[in-house]
């Protein structure tokens, strides 16, 4: 072994370029051949052996480069990610190797980093010197930009840096032009602090170290390109630190209106502060404003619509013959779905149609019919009679009801199944096509092992349970880890010992902790039962597979199975045989009873037992009268939930636990315990599982639900993204369904975020559909949550409003209409303090208006209380106004419906 190879197989990076420097031209090629030999055997280390791979890692880095002649070969060896552990390069040692190379070699060495997007930042203190030595010109790729400004000077030193910095007018016109922001710009973007980005550009462009009129125009091309809020952010509180002046502002209009029209808000918010002005000195022909306002007035954030009718309103007093242009595209708001928008356009138009010309008046005039019915009236003393369109009969529109999909049978292909398997281990999948492969692997392990071993273990040759020699290490990785399809793929190659598959198919879990713990537990113990079965005597196929891909079985496939597997004498798995319970629809199958009786095995009968018990046969799958909530929530009882418990003595629970432990393996035995009354977070991140979790209980959504109510209360209580993803899933599921599904649907339609709102508004309309849905039930909830602070009333209606734009408005009306009596009600105050008013929600507006939406389309209902007390009131809130408009609603709604 050479001296430089003991060196760098060693660690010993520091004397590796003394070493590499003396050699000559030969004798680097005879160490490069040996240098690539190490590192194809440093791929194959385990981790335990990570500390040593990275400092030899590191010194291969140097090795490798130092005796390399190409410049291609040399930027490939210093960039190649299998060197690269953790440390960032050695680039002073680097450096030194290379020094004494061709100047136009280190110019192309250095272009090639920088033209690797994934190393090209990490490496701009390397790439940088090598430009130094090469007297090239500096690279511009994304890599390299983002490193040259994540390499500049903060805290004061900046703006003296960029000054001294001979690059400056190249880098930072680059900074406009990367496909992401710069990290740097991204942090200190404050327009106030004299050592941000913002005010050293701006002085930049003031002292004319860069291009004033590069800066507003590159700034203002991203700004009307789009991208994510945080580089808007930079890039808007640039803007406004450059402060344009009157005609910069001017030659830009175009850019200002298509940000006005299709930027993000804040964004927008700005284009129309400009245009404003620009409108208001004149400078903005009236045709542009017109089109514009056409695109301004039905943005969905409230505010910019409103702004942009008291800008209308401005320019129509200052220049009264405009109205021609402006009122007829003023009255298509109208149309927009908040009414108070509507009567900001209405009074608009009343203030100034006197100025339109006959036809011009009666444009107008048309559109009226847009207008809510409260608004009716006001219109009818304007226009006249207001024309109202021929109104089709309300239907009621739904998805339609999601039939069920049978589950595919497993493979008969060993091959099709080999490549299932694989793929399956490489990225995991969903349910229907895990339960396919591993009922797939349990049946042709029973029809010949030796030819399903001989084709997984090509197929699965990627797997580091094939490489690793020590045994003991495997073992204690599958017993410790839930590791999918794997553990029944090494069982079958023999890489696990038969007495650790035989350990972990005996241990389980109680799930007490929480519920993923419990559902995670069952999946968990059907895998390692099936790993050893399959080691040991393979069963000829799996009683538990559904028949359905909502993971449902059917009890006369059950019963089929049962018998086939006493026709071969077979032992059914202790978990497979719970889970295939757990699977059955118990909603009567008298037939599928009788035949099971027949069977005369103990597992028929306990199959009859399940399925002829009278309710729930466990604890855990009983419905519960009021379900858990968090534990730190207090929310008082509606008197409809309100009811007398049946007691249960002390004796009887602990005799439906022992029977429970007797019938069923440890990781099942948490159906022996009802639902927890108060339900803890927990911290289980593992979203692939959401699918096999409800397969677990597919007949029991109620149990799940109550279960699984602490991720859609965090997504409503604590901003927790995802928690939403279980109820469409459920509301697909079957069962009964009552307060624990509709608790938790009332949580994810207050979700933090939007896109975990969606998940609940798709699974209210699918009970619906299916005619599962209670609203008065849903209402309830709802109202429960706002009133204890657990949900707030403007994600509920953004949720509701979106549920209606579906077309059900008449199953959105039928949830809100319960929930607001107890919304209006006056809340009582702290002792001595009397009550406080009704309507002190904050958005009850928007709850009202979307109600009120709801009603005018789809029909009346009866009156709320406390609504026409609130309607009553002096004021023009919002929350009055909506309240006059339900009111409305209802009320014409009863008169048209009246014989």
């Amino acid at each position: 072994m050479s001296a430089l190879l003991d060196a760098v197989g060693a660690g010993r990076v520091a004397a590796v370029p003394g070493l590499v420097k003396p050699l000559t031209a030969v004798e680097r090629r005879a160490e490069l051949a040996a240098l690539k030999a190490l590192r194809a055997e440093l791929r194959g280390w385990g981790f335990r052996r990570w500390q040593e791979r990275e400092k030899v890692g590191c010194a291969l880095v140097v090795a490798g480069a130092g005796c390399l002649t190409g410049a291609a070969a040399a930027a490939a060896w210093i960039g190649a990610r299998d060197l690269r552990v953790s440390s960032p390069l050695p680039h002073r040692l680097l450096i030194d190797v290379l020094a004494d190379r061709d100047p136009g070699w280190l110019g192309d060495v250095a272009h090639r980093l920088a033209d690797r997007p994934s190393t090209a930042a990490l490496d701009y203190r390397l790439i940088t010197e090598l430009v130094r030595l090469a007297g090239c010109q500096v690279p511009t790729t994304d890599g390299y930009v983002h490193g040259w400004a994540a390499a500049l000077p903060s805290h004061g030193e900046l703006l003296p840096a960029l000054r001294a910095d001979p690059d400056v007018r190249i880098m930072v016109p680059r900074l406009f032009e990367t496909a992401e922001l710069s990290g740097p710009l991204a942090w200190q973007n404050d327009p106030d602090e004299a050592h941000h980005w913002p005010s050293v550009l701006a002085v930049l462009a003031d002292e004319d170290v860069v291009e004033r009129r590069m800066l507003v125009d590159a700034t203002v091309a991203r700004l009307l390109r789009g991208g994510r809020p945080g580089a808007l952010t930079f890039f808007l509180r640039l803007l406004r630190r450059l402060t344009l002046t009157a005609e910069e502002e001017l030659d830009r209009t175009a850019d200002w209106i298509g940000m006005a029209a299709d930027g993000p808000v804040a964004v927008a918010g700005h284009a129309q502060e400009v245009l404003s002005r620009l409108a208001l000195s004149g400078a903005l022909p009236v045709r542009s404003l017109a089109d514009l306002s056409a695109s301004m007035l039905f943005r969905p954030e409230k505010k910019l619509v409103r702004a942009q009718l008291v800008l209308l309103g401005k320019v129509l007093r200052a220049d009264a013959g405009a109205a021609g242009e402006l009122l007829p595209v003023v009255a298509e708001a109208f149309g927009h779905e908040d009414t108070d928008v509507q009567e900001r356009a209405l009074k608009l138009v009343a203030r100034h149609h006197a100025a339109l010309d006959a036809d011009r008046r009666v444009e107008v005039a048309g559109a009226a019919e847009l207008l809510s019915p409260v608004h009716h009236s006001r219109a009818g003393e304007i226009f006249g009679d207001v024309p109202s369109a021929d109104a089709a009969p309300y239907v009621e529109i739904l998805p339609p009801v999601p039939e069920r999909v049978a589950l595919a049978p497993a493979p008969a292909d060993l091959a099709e199944l080999v490549e299932e398997v694989a793929a399956l281990i490489a990225s995991p999948g969903e349910m229907p096509a895990f339960e396919r492969a591993l009922d797939g692997l349990v049946r042709h392990a029973y029809r010949d092992r030796v030819a399903l071993v001989a084709a997984l273990r090509p197929a699965l040759a990627g797997c580091w349970w094939l490489e690793d020699e020590d045994r003991r290490d495997r073992d204690q990785w599958f017993t410790r880890n839930i590791c999918d399809l794997e553990v029944v793929a090494a069982a079958l190659l023999d890489r696990l010992s038969t007495r650790t598959l035989h350990a972990s198919s005996n241990r389980g879990k109680s799930g007490r902790s929480c519920a993923h713990s419990a559902l995670v537990g069952v999946i968990d113990a059907r895998l390692r039962e099936a790993a050893y079965l399959v080691h040991a005597k393979p069963p000829p196929f799996l009683l538990a597979t559904p028949g359905w891909e909502t993971g449902a079985l059917d009890a006369g496939v059950l019963v089929e199975r049962l018998r086939e597997y006493r026709r071969l004498g077979a032992t059914p798995g202790p978990a497979d045989f719970a889970q295939a319970l757990l699977r059955v629809d118990r909603g009567g199958d008298p037939a599928a009873v009788r035949a099971a009786g027949k069977l005369g095995t103990p597992e028929a009968d306990r199959l009859v037992a399940w399925l002829t018990a009278d309710g729930a046969p466990v604890p855990a799958l009983r419905p519960m009268a009021e379900p858990p909530r968090p534990a730190d929530v207090k929310v008082p009882v509606w008197p409809s939930r309100a009811g007398k418990k049946p007691e249960k003595t002390e004796n009887t629970e602990r005799e439906e636990q022992s029977a429970v432990r007797r019938e069923f393996p440890e990781s099942f035995h948490w159906l022996g315990h009802p639902a927890p009354r108060t339900v803890q977070a927990c911290y289980h991140w593992d979203g692939l599982r959401g699918g096999h979790w409800t397969a677990v209980l597919p007949q029991d959504r109620e149990a799940l639900a109550a279960r699984l109510l602490t991720e859609s209360a965090s997504s409503a209580r604590d901003d927790v993204r995802g928690g939403t993803w279980w109820l469409p899933l459920l509301a697909e599921r079957g069962g009964p369904v009552g307060r624990c599904l509709h608790r938790g649907l009332a949580y994810g339609l207050g979700a933090r975020h939007p896109q975990d709102r969606l998940p609940a508004v798709d699974a209210l309309l699918v009970l619906a559909a299916r005619g599962e849905l209670s609203g008065p039930m849903l209402g309830e909830e709802l109202a429960a949550l706002v009133i204890s602070g657990d949900a707030k009333i403007n994600r509920l209606a953004d949720a509701a409003r979106t549920a209606a734009a579906t077309g059900a408005y008449g199953t959105v009306a039928s949830v809100l209409l319960p929930a607001l009596p107890a919304l209006l009600a006056p809340e009582p105050a702290a002792p001595g303090g009397g009550s406080r008013s009704a309507a002190t929600h904050p958005g009850l507006g928007e709850i009202l208006s979307v109600a009120a939406d709801c009603v005018e389309r789809g029909g009346g209902s009866e009156e709320i209380p406390g609504l026409a007390e609130l309607a009553g009131r002096r004021g023009t809130s919002q929350v009055i106004t909506q309240a006059s408009r339900l009111l409305i609603a209802i009320r014409q709604g009863n008169d048209h419906s009246a014989p």
